[in-house]
């Protein structure tokens, strides 16, 4: 009953959707659809010839490695047999402030992951609480692993995800795992599906130069309808950048929700500080330490170590979303300003590694994140003057342009194995539009910085001018970067 209600809503929001652009059109006059015509409605998505190009090259490489690349990787990591088996796995779950209830779903597919596996196994819980500690055991007693899979737990202190990875890896270094070792680092609302572990240890086998690894991710959305689309779309759209960086070994952050890594990785001095104090020396806003975003610490140490990374499409993970707040607007916000904060402040620094170890096109891609803030507002805001000063016309033709090519859009994450849905289009342009402002926030305030979940944020203790300068000067920075680009805008229309 669920099932056929959801399939008449899916049927009837695409519906709503097509006779929305329909009824648009029906507005325009006939001359927007002539090709002869100055109006012609193609020439619009001219501003977005960047942008659009940017998205073409990783769609087509994303397709390539999917159906391509890696059946050929996946074919020869099988052929290598047992000789590509770890000689142990370690599997890190960090657990803080999750329900008892995800947290035993957690736990329960990691142990059985690990007794599944049929590899030699320890199971590290990095955790704060007692209460979590009581739950795995219980849990453990009632799965009943065998001999060889162990269980190892790690107190720590509620001071951030950062500290618990590093007092895990520090547990795993004092066992002293060989060079054929490798560890996963599982957050603590991600559920492993079966057979994850044995789809992705064999290319450390494969790939000589392989640090670390990631994986697929669905997830489970614990919120309304819009909240959940919105995630679903993130995943399908993630799961093709990922592709595509894949294409180059240069996968471009290892996530936190499940990753696995060479243990010589690890457990490595340098990488373990990367981790727990990675920190920025900015030159308005000073030092101050990365509180979260500890999967681009992760990834830009191994690139700075001079590894390479990867993607294993077929190994899935299934996460567990609790968004921060119940309005779709403000939890959507939040999450933006952590996560686009993350990459921002990594990616000065990653760019300083230079071509010469990142290649041409990650380079290319790091560069484009700190460009697309721009370029995504620009459409509307070339939409908006030319209504104001030519006619109201104008701004149905965007509007239209809008409708159709996020359409497009929608329809080739078919290809993803994700589902889509109705409302995708108009999440997508909600991305494109209040993630480019929320970009531009951060970018002047990159030491602004909080969890959505543990609700900490960094304290620098600052003297008072210094705290003063730093509001000020990112705020005159803002507006200024703001004036300069509707300025221009207004000169060119």
């Amino acid at each position: 009953m669920d099932d056929t209600r959801g399939r008449l809503r899916t049927a009837a929001g695409w519906l709503f959707y097509l006779s929305a652009l329909g009824g648009m059109a029906l507005l325009l006059p006939h001359s927007v659809f002539d090709p002869q015509s100055t109006d012609f409605l193609l020439l619009l998505g001219a501003v977005g010839i960047w942008r659009y190009s940017v998205g073409i090259t990783h769609y087509v490489r994303g397709m390539i490695f999917l159906y391509l690349v890696f059946p050929y990787y996946r074919r020869k990591a099988r052929k290598q047999g047992a000789d590509a088996d770890p000689s142990h796995v370690f599997l890190m779950v960090t657990s803080f402030r999750i329900d008892a209830l995800t947290t035993a779903e957690v736990y329960r597919s990691v142990i059985e992951e690990a007794i599944n596996c049929d590899y030699p196994c320890t199971v590290v819980c990095s955790i704060v609480e007692l209460s979590d500690e009581l739950l795995v055991k219980n849990l453990w007693n009632r799965l009943n692993p065998p001999q060889r899979v162990k269980l190892t737990f790690v107190r720590i202190p509620g001071t951030g995800k950062r500290d618990g990875l590093a007092q895990g890896f520090r547990a795993i270094s004092r066992a002293q795992p060989d060079e054929r070792a490798v560890v996963a680092v599982v957050d603590g609302d991600t559920v492993l599906s079966a057979g994850v572990v044995r789809k992705t240890v064999p290319y450390f086998g494969l790939f000589e130069n392989l640090g670390g690894l990631t994986t697929n991710e669905f997830c489970e959305v614990r919120g309304g309808y819009i909240m959940h689309e919105w995630h679903k779309l993130r995943f399908a759209q993630r799961h093709i950048n990922m592709c595509s960086m894949a294409l180059s070994k240069r996968v471009l952050t290892l996530t936190g929700r499940m990753s696995v890594f060479r243990a010589e990785v690890v457990t490595n001095p340098g990488f373990i500080a990367d981790v727990e104090s990675d920190h920025l020396e900015h030159w308005r806003l000073g030092r101050f330490k990365f509180l979260t975003g500890d999967d681009k610490s992760s990834w830009y140490s191994l690139m700075r170590l001079g590894y390479d990374t990867f993607y294993v499409p077929d190994a899935t993970i299934n996460t567990v979303e609790h968004p921060p707040e119940k309005s779709f607007i403000k939890a959507s916000r939040k999450l933006m300003f952590r996560w686009y904060g993350n990459n921002l402040r990594q990616n000065s620094r990653a760019l300083g590694l230079g071509p010469s170890r990142l290649g041409w096109f990650t380079s290319l891609v790091l560069l484009d994140q700190r460009i697309s803030m721009w370029t995504s507002l620009l459409g509307p805001s070339v939409a908006i003057i030319a209504s104001i000063k030519y006619g109201f016309a104008y701004l149905l033709i965007y509007l239209l342009w809008i409708g159709l090519t996020r359409l497009v859009l929608t329809l080739l994450l078919l290809a993803s194995g994700h589902e889509i849905g109705p409302a995708y289009p108009l999440i997508l342009y909600y991305n494109q539009i209040v993630g480019a402002l929320v970009k531009v926030y951060v970018f002047f305030r990159l030491d602004q910085q909080s969890w959505t979940r543990q609700k900490t944020k960094l304290n620098r203790d600052l003297a008072s001018f210094q705290r003063w300068f730093n509001t000020w000067s990112s705020r005159a920075m803002t507006f200024s970067a703001g004036s300069i680009f509707v300025a221009a805008l207004m000169w060119v229309v």
